[in-house]
């Protein structure tokens, strides 16, 4: 029953696959639409929109691509799908069409922002909650102008709190637990690669990791208990964010 109801919500939104006149939707990042706002689905009693966000003013080619992220309820789950479009003479043309189950009672919080410095803007949401809350889990996606389209990160969820790091044109994600790690990671392909870290516990050890996986130890230094939750923007040499 759950398979039918989702398979009938997808189709019903794509109902306009290849293109759509609609205006052009003038929302910033910050725009999105009040929960309290949004209708009950028509599908079906068992279906809900929960959360829809709309951005056509920052993501991808500015002024030229859209992206509509629609969270919805399906029984007792919750579901993301991903609409990314570009802009044609008179229609917006579909490319993507992503769907994710999104069992999270946090907003999507979506972020728009380069994250491969290639200047144009990619996007992030809440996608999954963590065992420990400070750890932001998000899945990526990458703008790519070459195909016109959003590449879908699909190890994004393994680098919660990323952030895109200038000093190293890479990506670096911060995991929290007993103690802490600095990750530092490449985008290839539709994936994120590590190629270092810096982990704080009962010591601080800094690894490099070469493309076949294997780590080298860079160095590893006694520690004081309270710079255990330190995130680091280089590791050679070893420097942290101010």
């Amino acid at each position: 029953m759950k398979l039918g109801l989702l398979f009938s919500l997808v189709l019903l939104l794509s109902c306009t696959t290849r293109h759509t006149n609609r205006e052009h939707v003038n929302t910033s990042v910050k725009s999105t639409i009040p929960k309290q706002a949004i209708l009950s689905d028509s599908i079906s009693s068992n279906t809900e929109i929960i959360e829809i966000f709309i951005d056509s003013l920052n993501i991808g080619k500015k002024g030229q691509s859209k992206i509509e992220l629609i969270k919805h309820r399906v029984l007792d789950d919750m579901y993301v799908i991903v609409k990314f479009y570009t802009k044609g003479p008179r229609y917006w043309y579909l490319q993507n069409t992503y769907l994710y189950e999104c069992n999270v009672s946090m907003d999507l919080e979506p972020i728009i922002s380069d994250f491969n410095n290639d200047k144009f803007n990619d996007i992030t949401f809440v996608s999954a909650q963590a065992a420990r809350l400070s750890n932001d889990v998000r899945r990526l996606f990458i703008y790519d102008d070459r195909e016109k389209q959003l590449i879908s990160i699909v190890n994004s969820e393994d680098y919660p709190n990323m952030l895109y790091n200038k000093e190293l044109n890479c990506i670096d994600a911060f995991l929290i637990y007993g103690g802490s790690s600095t990750v530092f990671a490449r985008i290839e392909g539709d994936s994120l690669k590590t190629f270092a870290s810096v982990n704080n516990d009962i010591y601080r050890t800094v690894y490099e990791i070469d493309n076949s996986g294997k780590e080298t130890l860079l160095r590893k230094d006694s520690i004081d208990p309270e710079d255990n939750y330190i995130r680091y923007i280089n590791y050679k040499p070893l420097k942290k964010y101010k």
